[in-house]
């Protein structure tokens, strides 16, 4: 170590003491440190070796202020004395051996830990070997200067400065502090430090400086922030089962650690859910732009708008990226060839001022998902080789995660479209009623129904339902019991024997479910469905219904008085296999009454609270005057956003009385000739309604039949009715709940055949059973 400065006597000892050392060189020096230095003591500075840290501190400390004094002469001969000691007389008076000097000198010659020892002044005493690559500045430099001056690129200097000035205070150490600093040697790269700070003091207590350590960790810390981008991309993509969200998830968990701009892009037929093109993608595949962004938000420019749909330019690193499917980095200059083939990228590209690119497929089992473009800006580092295998894991997760958002998107279209189908297109009542519907799908595909069904006797059978869950199998359980519901209508069931039976086929359903068939991937949920069925009848003006399972009473606005609710008795849901009994509600209804029927979809969806569903509903229906489809969007808008978790579906129904003119009764008296009366009173009716003659005759022979059975079998009183609605309807109703059989008589028999004359003529017949009865019916298709 040059010791300037010095007076002649104090240097020629410790050069004398220099050649009797065992120690190693430092080379360390401290160069010009006071300005009373004359050229002659310049001149003959010497090297000390092995020299005590602390005296080494002490002596540049007394050099540096100025302050030799007369008395710092018994210094020198101190250190000349500890040179030529024996080890037993340094360990006496307290002077460092021969193993702490190795372990000093190993500290600054071998350490890989970079090691800085400062005055109280926070000035560069000495420096260890490993240190200087740290600095990328020659050590001669760097002796004498603060350390926040000799530390270059550092992030946030007066920090350090601060830290290192509390530990110098304080004396508690820091341990393992990071610092960032930014060199133009690195081209911008961000290196990482780790440091460690710590007091320096003699026997006496007496301050001399700090010791700073200091470790290049950078590798170690961009692995970290690697780790980090990886399990941040894992946490936060794909919790979304839709590709476009989780493309956007994706760009904006990459731009916030990641990257400065990041723009994602899909195969438009993995967006409609169909299956994606095998490697290597063709050049006419169309991509859409499915996310965008960007450290400088809404103001950076883009090549291409979100949602844009076109091929890629060839060749450019993008297409080449789908052609061999691997990742690539790319340095960004004006002098890129490939910029000229995709103007308006490169537009895009120097407008951000990036400068490096870093494009990955995504892509599953060979075949192709899309795209990810990651770019750096000016301020940002490169991308390096390490970030290639972060790319590749990101890139797989993804990839994964929009396939199964496709697979999800595949299935719910098919749900929606299977739903759609079964779903009534025109519900087909009475005149008697006027309905309109509301029906809001959720969002992965839901079982919520309706029907309107024209019963016989210008009945309407009115019914919405819903099958619990969601996707393929949930719609087409819903367009089993809604088939089913249909068919027993067509037996005319009162509403609680229909729903015990359409609850028998609800467990059969629901026991095929609990064992499905070996291939499919995941057991399937248990099968629940609720259902309400009402039947109106328009001579009675009455409303009988029965519900499974669905706590919704319908509301009903008279045209009269407020809005009210129904009572409602719940029976069971649909598929529970309890086997209790249904109740049913018969309410009488004014002409112009308005019904309300829904599933529990719109329950959720209250906007508060404190206000439910029927609530809100009456509020809607208090307009009896307004067009239904009207009250429909009303109830929309009131209700606000449907279709989250289930079904949700409105059924309104508008009653009306049965025109007089287009009906007529007559009371039949228990005698074999009224068959010949009731055949007259037919031909006279159907002919002022100006039927047919062709379906009058037809009608006769029916009415005939059905009267001289009624006659012979059943019991009075006996009653004959003529309906002309949409259909020509014959009903004869008796006392007897004997059931007539259709048969098939043979050729010598001389009855047995008028079921089967009836049958023949008219296109539907049946038996509908009350309490009072039953009724013996036909309808014929009128030409019009």
């Amino acid at each position: 170590m040059a010791l300037s400065g010095l007076p002649a006597p104090v240097v020629e000892g410790v050069a004398d003491a220099r050649a009797a050392d065992e120690g190693v060189a430092t080379g360390v020096h401290l160069g010009q440190v006071s300005p009373r230095t004359s050229s002659a003591s310049a001149s003959a500075g010497a090297t000390l070796r092995a020299r005590p840290v602390r005296r080494l501190i002490e002596l540049h400390h007394g050099c540096a202020k100025g302050r030799w004094r007369a008395g710092r002469a018994g210094w020198a001969t101190e250190v000349t004395a500890m040179t030529h000691d024996d080890p037993s007389r340094r360990a006496r008076r307290g002077v460092p051996g021969d193993m702490d000097l190795a372990v000093l000198d190993a500290l600054f010659t071998q350490s890989p830990v970079g090691l800085h020892v400062l005055d109280t002044d926070l000035r560069l005493v000495r420096i260890n070997t490993a240190t200087r690559p740290m600095h990328h500045v020659p050590v001669e430099g760097l002796l004498g200067r603060p350390f926040a001056e000799a530390f270059t690129g550092l992030n946030a200097p007066g920090e350090v400065t601060r830290l290192i000035r509390g530990v110098l205070e304080t004396g508690i150490p820091v341990r393992e502090r990071l610092v960032r600093t930014r060199l133009d040697s690195d081209q911008g790269r961000e290196r990482a430090r780790s440091m460690s700070v710590f007091r320096l003091s003699d026997e006496a207590g007496v301050v001399l400086g700090v010791a700073v350590a200091a470790v290049d960790v950078t590798e170690a810390e961009e692995a970290r922030a690697r780790l980090r981008v990886r399990d941040a991309v894992r946490e936060r993509v794909g919790r979304s089962l839709d590709v476009i969200t989780t493309c956007e998830e994706l760009a904006e968990t990459l731009v916030e650690a990641f990257a400065d701009v990041a723009v994602v892009e899909v195969v438009e037929a993995v967006v409609r859910g169909e299956e994606p093109p095998a490697g290597p993608l063709a050049q006419d595949v169309p991509l859409r732009r499915a996310a965008f962004r960007s450290r400088e938000g809404g103001r950076q420019e883009q090549a291409h708008p979100v949602g844009d749909v076109r091929s890629l330019r060839n060749p450019t690193p993008y297409s080449r990226t789908l052609t061999d499917l691997h990742p690539r980095i790319v340095a960004l200059d004006e002098d890129s060839p490939w910029l000229g083939t995709d103007p308006r990228r490169a537009g895009a590209i120097r407008a951000s001022a990036s400068h490096s690119l870093l494009v990955a497929p995504l892509a599953l089992r060979g075949n192709v998902l899309g795209l990810i473009s990651l770019y750096r800006t000016e301020g940002s580092a490169p991308f390096l080789q390490g970030d290639l295998g972060l790319v590749r894991e990101v890139c797989s997760h993804t990839a994964l995660c929009v396939d199964n958002a496709r697979r999800f998107t595949r299935e719910h279209t098919i749900a929606a479209t299977v739903q759609r189908h079964m779903l009534p297109r025109l519900p087909m009542g009475q005149s008697t009623v006027e309905t309109a519907h509301l029906h809001v799908p959720a969002e992965g595909g839901g079982g919520g129904w309706f029907d309107v069904i024209a019963l016989s006797g210008a009945r309407t059978a009115l019914v919405v339902g819903n099958v619990s869950g969601h996707g393929i199998h949930t719609a087409t359980t819903m367009g089993q019991l809604r088939t089913v519901v249909h068919a027993l209508a067509g037996l005319d069931l009162e509403p609680d024997e229909l729903l015990a039976r359409l609850d028998d086929t609800a467990g059969f359903l629901a026991v095929e479910r609990a064992a499905p068939p070996t291939g499919l991937p995941a057991r399937l949920p248990p099968l629940s469905a609720s259902c309400l069925y009402g039947v109106y009848d328009p001579f009675e003006r009455t409303w009988t219904f029965a519900c499974a399972g669905q706590p919704t009473p319908p509301v009903i606005v008279r045209p009269d008085g407020p809005a009210e609710t129904a009572d409602l008795a719940v029976g069971p849901v649909l598929g529970g296999g309890g086997g209790w009994p249904f109740a049913t509600t018969t309410v009488e209804l004014t002409e112009g009454s308005t019904l309300a029927l829904y599933t529990p979809g719109l329950l959720p969806a209250a906007p508060a609270a404190t206000e439910d569903v029927p609530d809100l509903l009456r509020e809607v229906l208090a307009h009896p005057g307004r067009p239904l489809q009207d009250l429909c969007d009303n109830a929309l808008y009131a209700l606000g956003n449907l279709g989250g978790g289930d079904d949700a579906v409105l059924l309104l129904a508008r009653t009306r009385a049965f025109p007089a003119h287009c009906a007529d009764t007559r009371l039949l008296a228990d005698d074999l000739t009224e068959a010949a009366a009731a055949r007259r009173y037919t031909r006279r009716t159907l002919e002022s309604w100006g039927v047919d003659a062709d379906t009058v005759a037809g009608t006769e022979l029916i009415v005939s039949e059905l009267v001289t059975n009624a006659l012979r079998y059943g019991s009075p009183p006996l009653r004959l009715r003529l309906i002309k609605d949409r259909a020509l309807t014959c009903e004869v109703h008796d006392a007897s709940s004997t059931s007539p059989h259709l048969r098939h008589a043979r050729a010598v028999d001389e009855g047995g055949r008028g079921l089967f004359i009836v049958a023949q003529l008219a296109q539907r017949w049946g038996i509908r059973y009350t309490a009072a009865g039953k009724t013996v019916w036909t309808e014929q298709d009128l030409a019009y």
